[in-house]
């Protein structure tokens, strides 16, 4: 049984160091492709202009708020604002996704520079061989406190989307105990 456990662990590593082997080499093409193209007018930013903040939401720690300040602010102070919206609201993304990711916040420009958001696991972009990786930032929340929103969340949704009716949302009306 040992020997079985072995071989899977065995075939699991060999099979993750092949998807990082094969991510490295599409960002790699990616970045081949870019050079080969010839410099872009843009392509010479500086250290302030390349500057991508992600901002990796945790539920229920003020993120909708702490957003919206991002968002007022970013004409003011010319910065992009994006959402991240993932396949389902999956924080994990496949290795397909990840390299589609990196190349986009790497190479787009356009939108530097830029504050990310959204609901998704951290991304070590120096498994892809990115030189220049963005900043991470979060916000975190007393555990009681997450929790005590989330129940009134779920309970009486938000004031963004307040005809949307959630799965685990409970009966809005009040119930008497006798």
């Amino acid at each position: 049984m040992a020997s079985k456990d072995k071989k899977l662990c065995c075939r699991e590593f060999f099979l993750n160091t092949l998807e990082r082997a094969i991510a490295r080499h599409e960002v790699r093409e990616i970045e081949q492709r870019h050079t080969m193209d010839g410099p872009r007018q843009d392509s010479s930013l500086d250290e302030e202009e390349d500057m991508v903040i992600i901002y990796n939401r945790v539920p229920k720690t003020a993120s909708t708020s702490f957003t919206n300040i991002a968002y007022d602010l970013c004409a003011k102070n010319k910065y992009h604002v994006l959402h991240i919206n993932t396949t389902k609201n999956n924080p994990v993304m496949s290795l397909q996704d990840q390299v589609r990711f990196v190349k986009n916040i790497t190479s787009w420009k356009e939108m530097k520079p830029g504050f990310y958001h959204g609901h998704i696991s951290y991304l070590d972009f120096a498994k892809f061989g990115v030189k220049k990786k963005p900043i991470y930032i979060n916000v975190i929340r007393d555990p009681i406190e997450r929790l005590v929103s989330y129940y009134y969340f779920l309970r009486f949704g938000d004031d963004y989307r307040p005809g949307l009716r959630r799965r685990k949302q409970g009966d809005k009306k009040n119930q008497s105990l006798t």
